[in-house]
């Protein structure tokens, strides 16, 4: 599976934005997606996961109620909405594919997108 994120950019707090992350090569739905970011100095952290049917998601309590992850297995695409962007959200997000292991774990997902970078000014 090849994944192709996009979507970064520059926005203030408070405003919001949409990844997408398109993928290629095996089937789509039968992978398990999510999305991690990276900010500088920092481990890469776990942002959402969602599962092959898009009915489980998962997010840790830090962009929990700001961000949704969904799917659209008919255009191979994953997307993460964030809202409520705050300045700690800068990152270089990373969208990533996996068919099992543990949905929050980097470690479980083999395939990664090239990441995009997302900034939030205060």
């Amino acid at each position: 599976v090849q994944l192709q994120a996009c979507g970064g950019g520059l926005v203030q707090a408070g405003g919001s934005l949409r990844l997408s992350c398109v993928a290629s090569g095996r089937p789509f739905s039968s992978y398990r997606l999510a999305w991690f970011r990276q900010a500088p100095g920092k481990e890469r952290e776990f942002v959402a996961a969602i599962g092959w049917s898009g009915e489980n998601t998962y997010y840790p309590d830090s962009v929990k109620g700001r961000f949704t992850i969904s799917r659209d297995n008919a255009k191979n695409t994953v997307y993460l909405q964030m809202n409520s962007l705050k300045p700690e959200d800068t990152a270089v997000y990373y969208c990533a594919a996996a068919q099992s292991g543990l949905f929050r774990a980097a470690s479980s997902y083999n395939y990664w997108g090239q990441g995009t970078l997302v900034t939030v000014s205060s």
